[in-house]
């Protein structure tokens, strides 16, 4: 049986990890549910939620509505889907939390809520590039948010339905870094539903690491239609996103992120998965909006907020921008 305090699950996004999720809690007896809607709220209730793993399939059934309010007050939601869609789940979601709702934020980038109770002299500061207005912390109050950083690769055969590739670890933490009741509680569900679990000493210091290497891949990859070992076995585009990674390295030692590494140890640390198509390409791909904003954008705000000059992360964004805006992407 799953904890006590995480009975009920509600998956708002029920892609590729989102689903993945899913299926393991729902196979720990946690009562799933997910917000979804056209192909996919269709296959859900056709097939229920499924997930491949070699040759091993696993269906979960749970219950699909792309209306929240028929769902009620979960114990905990997680969303996992791309920033851009954040917007949307902001407004629809209320139906779904109480006082005592945990929200997990399986997500790339950088989150709304990342100052909060973390980075000394700027915490508190509402960053523009993922939360200009306020409507995402005023809809999910950092107090109900629980990170998590999210170190697998998975990808959607058909709606409803997960590949999972590989990796199988979770990294989550209070924002404040507090080792509270609740967190160990649902590592405890996590670690019952055979993920790999970390709980973070500081969850933005996981976020900003992986962010570290995949704001320029990612991108690089949106622009070329290259595979990771493609663009990182040519030196001069490896140079190019080793400049940025310099610059984004010093922005995180301002912000109370240092990072011991150089690009050249994360560039090997890449390379080992082989060749593999990012996420960002998948989404240019299938004609899906882009996360730029939480991956780039934010970094270059980072820089001006810290005093960081970025010249190499501004022409990354740029020419990922224009690439994006011309196919409608952005």
């Amino acid at each position: 049986m799953p904890q006590k305090k995480f009975n009920k699950v509600c998956i708002f996004g029920a892609g590729a990890i989102g689903g993945w999720i899913g299926v393991r809690l729902a196979g720990v007896g946690c009562q799933v549910s997910v917000v979804a809607r056209g192909a996919t709220l269709d296959a859900l209730k056709r097939h229920g939620l499924r997930c491949q793993h070699g040759q091993v399939e696993t269906t979960a059934t749970v219950r699909a509505s792309s209306d929240p309010a028929e769902l009620g007050v979960q114990d905990l939601v997680v969303i996992a889907v791309k920033a851009p869609a954040l917007p949307e789940v902001a407004r629809r979601i209320a139906p779904l939390i109480g006082p005592d709702t945990v929200v997990l934020t399986a997500m790339n980038g950088v989150p709304w809520w990342f100052f909060q109770g973390f980075g000394g002299t700027f915490a508190g500061t509402r960053l523009q590039a993922v939360d200009a207005s306020g409507e995402i912390a005023a809809a999910i109050p950092a107090t109900s948010v629980i990170g998590c950083v999210v170190h697998a690769s998975c990808s959607l055969r058909l709606p409803g339905w997960v590949q999972h590739h590989f990796g199988n670890k979770l990294i989550i933490g209070e924002p404040s870094g507090q080792k509270t009741e609740r967190v160990q509680q649902l590592a405890a569900l996590l670690t019952q539903a055979s993920f790999e679990i970390e709980v973070a000493e500081q969850i933005q210091k996981d976020i900003w690491y992986k962010l570290w290497g995949n704001m320029t891949v990612n991108p690089v990859s949106a622009l070329t239609g290259a595979t990771t070992d493609l663009i990182l076995g040519d030196e001069l585009v490896r140079g190019f996103i080793s400049s940025v990674m310099l610059e984004a390295k010093e922005i995180g030692a301002r912000i109370g992120i240092p990072i011991t590494q150089q690009p050249e140890d994360r560039h090997a640390v890449t390379l080992k998965l082989g060749a593999f198509k990012t996420s960002m390409l998948q989404d240019v791909e299938a004609n899906r909006a882009v996360e730029l904003d939480a991956l780039v954008t934010v970094v270059k705000e980072l820089g001006t907020l810290t005093g960081v000059p970025t010249p190499f992360t501004d022409a990354l964004l740029g020419l990922s921008r224009l690439h994006a805006r011309v196919r409608d992407l952005y």
